[in-house]
């Protein structure tokens, strides 16, 4: 290698360079002028050296990321002709969202021994009919998704209960120990307005339910599902914190796990006005989910939010993907973030600040307890209103929302679904965690002064 460029210059410390920036202030003080708190508490250095360098051993998946599309089961027809031609157009993982039992042999037909991963989304419990799955996709990579403790999160109540809910899974698990039934789906906390630690720390806490029931021989079974932002590096160290954290409790229960992760854009920063930035927002979501060594990603359409689904947006979001991936140099990426002294430094602050609110919830009895004392949901409510507090003065910005708005753009004629939270009260067992976008009372306003 040249030595043309380093030959002339003495190395120099990073004791040597914080001293050259404390001359170059003049008198300012250097931690409240160049140091940055964040909402997760991580510090935000202007300057990062080997020196300083931690390295930590994060298991990170061999394989290059799969490209998946998700289909919302209307009717098993239809449901299958979007499959068949998502993986023609070059998709190689499919996620089914299914609010009922579907008719498998029509879903599946001319799908199986394509090559292709199967993800599910249930929105109801049955073991008869996962039972009928799982016969028929005996032979193919499979993740059934099963996520009780998540059903009550997100829905404030269990399927049937907790003990029959329980018992369904712990016999999912015994006939089928080397599938992939468990999952938890940590994109809830995200879209709700949890920060990154406490992402992690809640995902931890939450699959540790699983493995205190089920044992450890679950841990290497689970798929983790989780939603990107766009704070792009904090992405990126967001899921190598996680699975470096993963990996260390499993081995509390003796065994050695690497986690499986599932990603998708968020919901919580995208918008209905000027809503073609949405795919640059999801573009470096997806850049996130690649570097941080995410197993299967799956992309939101840039009109997710106020269109049914529509083949023009689900093309347009499978492509960022297949450009990233077979145009962009982002094939087997995976390794790319390691080695990067930014990156592994907030990396390690968000594993010391997720392990400790762990250890809080395992010490308080558990994620299902604080979920039924509120503590989660409290936790939450909290920084989603300071991220909203943040939005709202222009501290954090949405480009075309809450800055740099086109004042013509008008929506209230492009709305074939209502892009807002959706009340619905009824009795539950626990608080349900309630996702919500940041720019949605601007949007309401805007839309209610359209002329």
């Amino acid at each position: 290698m040249s030595t043309f460029i380093t030959k002339d210059f003495e190395p120099s410390s990073a004791k040597a360079w914080k001293q050259k920036i404390q001359v170059d202030l003049k008198g300012a003080d250097y931690n409240s002028t160049l140091l940055t708190k964040t909402n997760e508490g991580i510090t935000i250095k202007p300057f990062y050296h080997s020196d300083n360098f931690e390295k930590l051993n994060i298991p990170t998946p061999k394989k290059d990321f799969n490209v998946c599309q998700k289909i919302r089961i209307s009717t098993e027809d239809e449901a299958n002709a979007l499959a068949i031609d998502a993986i023609n157009r070059g998709a190689n993982a499919l996620k089914f969202i299914a609010k009922k039992p579907f008719n498998t042999n029509i879903l599946f037909k001319k799908l199986v021994n394509k090559g292709v991963e199967f993800h599910f989304q249930f929105e109801f419990l049955s073991k008869d009919f996962i039972d009928n799955i799982t016969k028929l996709l005996k032979e193919e990579i499979v993740f059934y998704n099963v996520d009780i403790i998540g059903n009550i999160a997100r829905n404030g109540n269990w399927f049937t209960s907790l003990n029959n809910d329980f018992k369904i899974v712990e016999k999912l698990i015994q006939e089928n120990s080397k599938e992939f039934i468990l999952g938890v789906n940590a994109n809830l906390y995200q879209n709700a307005g949890a920060n990154n630690t406490q992402q992690i720390a809640y995902a931890l806490a939450h699959a540790n339910e699983y493995l205190n029931k089920f044992n450890g021989e679950v841990a290497s079974k689970i798929q983790f599902n989780f939603s990107i932002g766009s704070n792009y590096f904090f992405e990126i160290a967001k899921i190598r914190a996680f699975r470096y954290l993963y990996n260390l409790i499993s081995q509390e229960y003796n065994t050695t796990a690497i986690a499986e992760i599932f990603a998708e854009s968020s919901l919580r920063n995208k918008t209905i006005y000027d809503y073609n930035v949405n795919m640059l927002r999801t573009t470096t979501e997806n850049m996130s989910a690649i570097l941080g060594g995410a197993n299967t990603i799956s992309n939101s359409s840039y009109d997710v939010l106020f269109h049914t689904s529509n083949e023009f947006g689900d093309r347009i979001a499978r492509n960022q993907l297949l450009i990233l991936k077979e145009e962009s140099y982002f094939k087997n990426a995976q390794y790319i973030a390691t080695d990067s002294y930014y990156i592994e430094s907030i990396t390690k602050q968000m594993v010391e600040k997720a392990l400790i609110i762990f250890k809080e919830i395992e010490k308080s009895g558990g994620f299902l307890q604080q979920l039924k004392e509120g503590t989660i949901q409290r936790k939450i409510k909290e920084n989603a209103q300071k991220e909203q507090t943040q939005f709202d003065i222009g501290k954090l910005i949405l480009v075309g929302t809450n800055k740099y708005m086109n004042e013509q753009d008008k929506m209230s004629h492009d709305l074939q679904i209502n892009p807002f939270v959706k009340h619905n009260p009824k009795k539950t067992l626990i608080i349900p965690i309630i996702p919500k976008r940041l720019s949605e009372k601007i949007e309401q306003k805007r839309l209610k002064n359209e002329a």
